[in-house]
């Protein structure tokens, strides 16, 4: 018998508190519950409750409705019967802390395997130990490591070997970028330069660890806004699992649980298509929650869209007449919390011409065109 999860997805402990409107990401997993499950979501999310309510219960979404309205780590003990999910375990710093030390007693291999890959040189390590394609990269224990400047592949990114939200990551076109970029770090971090991938797409595989070890559960095509992750399309041509597979079986073996995803690109050359695993998300990503809704309702074409809004919430958007149909096209609210500060995520159901027209519809009603 399957055991009741209790879901707390708030990312708060691993993103900047800078970023407006971080604080409202927690209810975007609720999609993916079960009417047995419970979840915990952010107080000020509770005034939009009965829409989003509404709007699921119209597209036939099953979800939890046993609602904790504190989104504090320290409520999962409250529930010892139930399963965990969260949205990352374990600290996006690796930083020692109160909040670790609990995980640490409730899952010690999970939250090691996690802290372990979530560093980009040990993903790199990982990676060349077990024949997986990578980009050029060099892996050094700080700033004053990196020598010899001819020699590194220019352009390239300069990356902290744990980066929360992309902070730190720099461009370089030459070696007076890299030295400026390297001013602006601190002297004892590790850190990485990366050669710079003219990719045609970036894909996110995504896996779930089960009791008999780790499935393949989808590959998305990202969606970028310049370089800004903004989306997920699924299918994909790409299917490149094998080149990723050992490190997903390694994961597996090594204590990870739940939804973790790779980001490879797609390079195409002369003699063919090559794909390069650029990272490894240990975690749930962006791309999980609409997949997780899309394969409960059986929607075969998608894309995940952010949008933003003048509208600040629940109650002033109008789906009528676009949300998700018997056909299986249409419109589903994700991360539906942040339209308290003026966006909000949507999976557009249907074929191409389908999507472009649910886009240029929800455009106009969120009041962008």
């Amino acid at each position: 018998m399957t055991r009741k999860k209790i879901y707390n997805h708030d990312i708060m402990h691993c993103t900047h508190e800078r970023v407006v409107g971080n604080h409202l990401y927690s209810g975007r997993v609720l999609g993916m519950t079960e009417p047995e499950d419970i979840i915990q979501l952010h107080p000020d999310l509770e005034l939009e409750w009965d829409a989003i309510a509404k709007h699921y219960a119209r597209i036939g979404l099953s979800h939890s409705k046993n609602v904790v309205w504190d989104t504090s780590l320290e409520r999962l003990a409250d529930y010892p019967d139930c399963e965990i999910s969260v949205f990352f375990f374990g600290d996006a710093d690796n930083k020692a802390s109160s909040e670790v030390e609990w995980l640490r007693k409730l899952d010690q291999d999970w939250l090691n395997v996690v802290q372990f890959i979530n560093s980009k040189n040990n993903f790199i390590q990982l990676a060349e130990e077990l024949g997986v394609c990578i980009p050029k990269t060099i892996c050094a224990e700080n700033k004053t490591a990196i020598k010899r400047y001819a020699q590194l592949p220019f352009p390239c990114y300069l990356k902290p070997a744990v980066a929360v939200d992309g902070a730190g990551i720099s461009r370089c076109e030459d070696e007076q970028q890299l030295l400026q970029a390297l001013e602006m770090l601190a002297d004892d971090i590790p850190l990485q330069v990366q050669e710079e991938v003219i990719a045609t797409n970036f894909l996110n595989l995504q896996y779930c660890v089960t009791a008999e070890g780790v499935d393949r559960l989808a590959a998305t095509e990202q969606v970028l806004d310049g370089y800004a992750h903004s989306g997920n399309r699924y299918p994909t041509a790409h299917q490149p699992w094998e080149i990723v597979d050992p490190m997903a079986e390694w994961m597996a073996k090594h204590g990870m649980k739940g939804l973790f995803a790779f980001d490879v690109a797609v390079v195409k050359a002369a003699t063919g298509t090559r794909y390069l695993a650029i990272e490894c998300n240990p975690r749930f990503n962006g791309a999980s929650y609409p997949t997780g809704i899309a394969n409960k309702l059986n929607i075969t074409s998608w894309t995940s869209e952010t949008f933003t809004s003048k509208l600040r919430s629940m109650s002033e958007i109008d789906l009528s007449g676009i949300e998700l149909n018997a056909d299986g096209a249409g419109a589903i609210l994700v991360n539906w919390g942040t339209i308290l500060a003026g966006k909000v995520a949507l999976l557009l159901a249907g074929s191409l011409e389908e999507q472009d027209k649910l886009r240029a519809e929800l455009k106009q009603r969120l009041e962008l065109a």
